[in-house]
């Protein structure tokens, strides 16, 4: 039994002129199902792997995975940025101008969005399926280069699954990178996932993730990191920079934590918490809030203004302790003009605790805000009586010292 395969010694039965240089897309749908075909006892199957050597290819055709225990393997996540080289102008002296490493160009002429999608309906749910060390180039965002938008997905886990991990893997220039529905312990670290509409985002619902020791920068228009309906998600130790909307956005989760991560961005919201979250742990981060410097990329923003908050908190019980915010905008380019900037927001939401957070800004900051609908809250060490502003009547309060 056959159970490790090579995209370039593989040949397509009934059709030999197919390769993975002209549709890499169509050899890896023709290996899983030799796979399948030659895994037939339910008692056995121990899945395979699917190796990229380096080297460009191109996929025209969805890769449709729906079998358990399948890694899917290249030799080098090959990212280099496309915004630089579009931008740049005339680039005939650079050493290259493209992805390297095993290199997928996602180029679907199928009337799919999405390189590869991961879904299967019945029981058990998918398991164990893992996209390594390989590069997904969305090659191109039309006629403007720099609108992060071309209907490109590079990963879609699209039904339940457990246990899977995406690490070591570059993309680059796709409307959304990773997507995961309804996942149990998933594992995405050590990726270098850029210049992308959205990097990752965790729909539906999910326990017992985690998020760690990425490199991540999306676009305006999308998430660095999304999570929703999560319980038990880690995010932590990620470097997250510029120009995602948010640095870290969570939808109704609980129980999670955003911790040991430096943050970078040039828009308010750095880490929103939307609808009800709850029990959630906000610490040991860094946070840089400055202006965005690049001429082509100024006219965009996420559409927030600077009383929003780098942190934006809704829900109960959650803390944000031990966080240092680097607060570098000048008081001309604060928004609403004449308006003091937010960096904590508590926006709704009972007994939330901030506490030994420290702000260096060269203007005047209200470092907490707690807005009328709060009550209980308690704030400790995180700002003077000048820079911790209160329009709810239930909550403590302990300036620093």
């Amino acid at each position: 039994m056959t159970t490790v395969y090579d995209v370039t010694t593989w040949s397509v039965p009934g059709n030999p002129s197919a390769t993975p240089y002209n549709d890499i897309g169509l050899i890896i749908n023709s290996i899983i199902a030799d796979i399948k075909g030659q895994q037939t006892s339910q008692s056995s199957k121990p899945g395979a792997v699917i190796y990229i050597p380096p080297g460009d290819y191109s996929l025209k055709t969805r890769v449709n995975v729906d079998i358990s225990f399948l890694t899917i393997r290249g030799s080098g996540h090959g990212f280099t940025s496309l915004s630089i080289r579009y931008n740049a102008g005339n680039t005939s002296s650079w050493h290259e101008i493209n992805p390297g490493g095993s290199r997928v160009r996602v180029e679907n002429t199928d009337g799919n969005n999405e390189a590869f999608r991961v879904y299967r309906s019945g029981d058990p749910r998918l398991s164990s399926i893992v996209f390594e060390n390989f590069c997904l180039d969305g090659v191109s965002f039309g006629s403007n280069e720099n609108d992060y938008t071309n209907g490109k997905t590079g990963i879609l886990f699209d039904s339940a699954n457990d246990s899977c991990r995406v690490e070591g893997m570059g993309m680059v220039y796709l409307e959304r990178g990773l997507v995961v529905k309804d996942t149990d312990a998933l594992s995405v670290s050590g990726n270098f996932l850029a210049e992308c509409g959205s990097c990752v985002e965790l729909t539906g619902s999910g326990q017992a993730s985690k998020v760690t020791d990425n490199l991540i920068g999306a676009g305006y228009v999308g998430f660095s990191v999304f999570a929703e309906g999560h319980f038990g998600l880690l995010v932590t130790g990620n470097n997250i920079f510029p120009r995602g909307k948010s640095s870290v956005h969570f939808k109704n989760c609980t129980r999670s934590s955003i911790t040991a991560n430096r943050l970078h961005a040039f828009y308010p919201g750095m880490v929103n918490f939307e609808g009800s979250c709850t029990e959630n742990l906000v610490g040991n981060n860094h946070f840089l809030r400055q202006m965005e410097p690049f001429d082509p990329l100024k006219p965009y923003n996420n559409g927030l203004d600077d009383l929003f908050g780098l942190v934006h908190i809704a829900g109960g019980s959650n803390s944000v302790i031990g966080n240092h915010f680097s607060f570098d905008v000048p008081s001309a380019s604060v928004s609403p003009s004449g308006q003091t900037p937010t960096i904590i927001l508590v926006a709704s939401g009972n007994n939330n605790y901030i506490a030994t957070n420290n702000t260096v800004s060269g203007i005047a900051v209200h470092t907490v805000v707690l807005d009328a609908s709060t009550s209980g809250c308690k704030v400790l060490d995180s700002g003077d009586s000048n820079q911790v502003v209160s329009y709810a009547s239930n909550y403590s309060f302990r300036a620093t010292p």
